[in-house]
């Protein structure tokens, strides 16, 4: 009885002491006090229930047969094995087996050299001089220089022969061994040597992180009107910006129509290619159609209150493929004022996801498909012209804008509409 008394006793100054405690500090009542308590126990019951539902995650893991099967034979063989193994290697021929297991042409192991072209060509920027360089005999040539990038600072220009990168002679390097010796860390100096009107001349660059031109633009007199022309390379992160850019250039000098070159395109960020319609198309207009392993749709609209009704000629090819596709169904679908000329598009109607892994390789894979705005599935299929042109000897031998039938038949089409 005792005990019982002086527990009860504790209690009743446990709940003073908190009751005189807060009320001097922040002058609570004992209806706000419990409600505290409350509050607390089941903020502490939340928690517990997070670190049992991580713990168990992570037990489930650990208890997967699968998985530990594959652990089970790497160990096995890393140690057992009579010769020696280079262990990255026998991880990638996991990845590779798992991807050539799915049998999907679009999904893919990518080794490190791949992993940073297809990561540089994604982000639409790499850290280097900001030149553009052909194998022309012995030594690369530079073809181009991009305006305001680290070698134009400094006086590089094209027809520039490189012939030396720092103290190793270029002779006889191919392109992807050039990239390697000019490129590096973000503000280090690298020594460009170049031959130029027979003279050598040196020049000290700084390293930059260099945006990669995906979008360019020029202006064509035709009969009296002016037709705007934009080529579309590859769909980057920074793609939008650059076309929105070269696209109101092209606007404020009055252009009646316009000709969107996507030919050789191969896709990449779809996000792009939809920011890019949003600018032809208002928010009522759905500008493609998502499945997912359910064979579920999910609608996708145009981002912005936008839209343009001047004529409008799309080129493409065979090369022509994803987010280009997207662009192509969508003009077709929508604008009724569109042409497609060229020859059929790659057909490529699905959408990947890449995984870097640790090796500095990574894994490409495919999560969803796309289909047109009307539904029309292109995949495997491609996309037929509303006008088949075929690029013919004289543009291969000598290829301009002159000699390119396809730019040409596009601006006769153009013509009829102005």
């Amino acid at each position: 009885m005792k005990k019982k008394k002086h527990n009860k006793k504790r209690k009743k100054y446990l709940f003073k002491n908190i009751r005189e405690d807060l009320n001097t500090d922040s002058r609570f009542s004992i209806i706000e006090v419990i409600i505290i308590i409350l509050i607390s126990v089941s903020f502490g019951i939340i928690i517990g229930y997070i670190i049992t539902y991580t713990s168990s995650g992570f037990n489930t893991l650990k208890g997967d047969s699968s998985v530990n099967e594959i652990i089970d034979v790497y160990n096995s063989i890393t140690n057992n094995y009579y010769k020696e193994i280079d262990e990255d290697e026998l991880v990638n021929a996991a990845v590779k087996g798992m991807i050539n297991y799915l049998d999907d042409p679009n999904t893919n192991f990518l080794d490190e050299s791949s992993t940073s072209k297809f990561n540089e060509s994604i982000s639409g920027n790499f850290v280097g001089i900001g030149v553009t360089v052909q194998y022309d005999g012995e030594y690369n040539k530079i073809i181009k220089v991009n305006k305001g990038g680290p070698a134009d600072k400094v006086g590089l220009k094209k027809d520039d022969v490189i012939i030396k990168v720092n103290s190793k002679t270029c002779k006889g390097v191919s392109g992807d061994e050039l990239s390697k010796l000019i490129r590096g860390k973000s503000g280090t100096k690298v020594k460009i040597t170049v031959r130029r009107n027979e003279k050598e001349k040196t020049f000290t660059v700084v390293r930059k992180k260099v945006d990669i031109e995906s979008v360019s633009s020029k202006i064509i007199e035709n009969d009296g009107g002016k037709v705007g022309y934009i080529e579309i390379s590859v769909f980057s992160a920074n793609t939008y910006d650059q076309f929105k850019r070269n696209l109101e250039k092209l606007e404020d000098k009055k252009i009646d129509s316009l000709i969107i070159d996507v030919r050789n395109n191969p896709g990449g960020h779809l996000y792009q290619a939809k920011k890019i319609l949003s600018m032809f198309f208002d928010k009522k207009t759905v500008l493609y159609q998502l499945k997912n392993k359910k064979n579920k749709a999910k609608k996708v609209y145009s981002l912005s209150k936008e839209s343009r009704k001047y004529p409008i000629v799309i080129l493409a090819n065979g090369g022509s493929a994803s987010a280009s596709e997207v662009l192509i169904t969508c003009f077709k679908d929508n604008y009724k004022n569109a042409t497609f000329i060229g020859e059929k598009t790659y057909g490529k109607g699905t959408i990947q996801r890449s995984k870097s892994l640790n090796s500095g390789t990574s894994v490409k894979y495919t999560i969803e498909r796309w289909v047109s705005s009307k539904g029309k599935d292109i995949n495997g299929k491609g996309i037929e012209p509303d006008y088949k042109i075929e690029l013919d000897d004289e543009y291969i031998s000598n290829p301009s804008f002159d000699t390119d039938t396809q730019i040409q038949y596009g601006l006769s089409i153009l013509k009829k509409s102005h």
